[in-house]
């Protein structure tokens, strides 16, 4: 016998007096329970969205049956949990100081404030395309982007707003500076990149040696072109962490988004002079909140199988580290986030009855 379910359902139904206190009846001939109600406005009327408890002899089909019988129209139905019955307000306010406390919940806290099947990084470029409402694009920061994706119901110009806001609470946190102290007891600071480090970071590369320069960049420098200044401060797809003691760039990192969701591509370039003081292995730990937050769940860098210096800041980051050869170089892998099996809610998509 079929436990008791608890069910989300939207609705548009006639704008009537009487509508919604017939539909409940009929919900309440049924020994169903309605934990919550909202209306959430769209262009052209509202959808109601209905929490219900139902009893064992009760189907999904029979509350979509109810909910045409008095009108209703676009009916979509879905498993519901207990976080679906907090209000709209604790439930956002919950979400920020999630995503605030720990970056690497941002994505999951999108998820649940949209109530949306997933929620993965995406080039903003490339994920314009029209889904019938069943797709939000969030962006957080310049080079940080989220896609979420619904399908048994569209996403509301209400939840597009709230989310909306929500990246707004989140965006200047992205920027936030952080300090670490190297093992010789120097303090660091590491932040965003902006275009008005070009010249510190032309300096940078200036004072490497050849031998570092081709490590990083595989290419035989001496210094850096300076075309390539505004594409390291500000990669369009990705974002750039600097390293800084007082007004002097001594290291630099990226983390590049890749055309697989789950990996991004990253880079780090440490001065001779502050190398093995663990300062790239801060860069990697920073670069690997940043990645969580995005909705990463990999970072990748490639290394010439010489290079040993990046494989053993990596390994001292703590994170999975997964080492192999391609193509002579060398592909070093990053876990920055566990994968996760859960069993999906089970989901019912009703189309509207013409």
């Amino acid at each position: 016998m079929r436990r008791p379910t608890t069910w989300r359902l939207r609705v548009r139904l006639d704008d009537r007096p009487g509508t919604l206190a017939r539909v409940t009846t009929r919900l309440a001939a049924r020994d169903c329970n309605v934990l919550g109600l909202s209306v959430l406005p769209v262009p052209g009327g509202v959808v109601d969205e209905i929490v219900v408890n139902t009893p064992a002899d009760c189907a999904p089909a029979d509350l979509v049956s109810d909910l045409r019988a008095e009108g209703g129209r676009c009916v979509a139905i879905t498993r519901a949990d207990l976080h679906h019955l907090v209000d709209h307000t604790t439930a956002a306010l919950r979400a920020a100081g999630a995503a605030l406390q720990d970056p690497a919940t941002t994505a999951e806290a999108v998820r649940l404030l949209l109530g949306a099947d997933s929620v993965v990084p995406a080039d903003a470029e490339t994920d314009r395309a029209d889904d019938g409402g069943h797709r939000a694009v969030v962006a957080l920061s310049e080079g940080t982007t989220l896609v979420a994706r619904r399908g048994w119901a569209p996403f509301t110009e209400v939840e597009l707003a709230r989310v909306g806001a929500f990246g707004e609470v989140l965006r200047p946190n992205h920027d936030t500076a952080t300090a670490v102290i190297t093992r010789t007891g120097a303090g660091i600071v590491l932040r965003t990149g902006t275009p008005t480090d070009a010249e510190a970071v032309a300096d940078l590369h200036a004072r490497c040696s050849a031998r570092t320069l081709f490590t990083r960049y595989h290419a035989g420098l001496r210094t850096l072109p300076r075309r390539w200044l505004h594409r390291l401060l500000q990669p369009p797809r990705g974002t750039t962490l600097l390293a800084l003691c007082g007004a002097e760039v001594v290291a630099i990192a990226q983390l590049i988004r890749t055309a697989d969701p789950a990996e991004a591509e990253i880079s780090v370039l440490v001065e001779d002079g502050w190398q093995r003081q663990g300062l790239g292995t801060a860069m990697i730990d920073r670069l690997a909140a940043l990645a969580r937050a995005a909705g990463h769940d990999r970072m990748v860098a490639w290394c010439l199988p010489a290079e040993a210096g990046f494989a053993r800041a990596a390994t001292a980051s703590g994170l999975p580290v997964a080492i192999r050869r391609e193509d002579d170089v060398l592909r070093v892998a990053l876990t920055v986030r566990a994968a996760v099996t859960a069993d999906r809610d089970q989901v019912t998509s009703i189309p509207t009855q013409k």
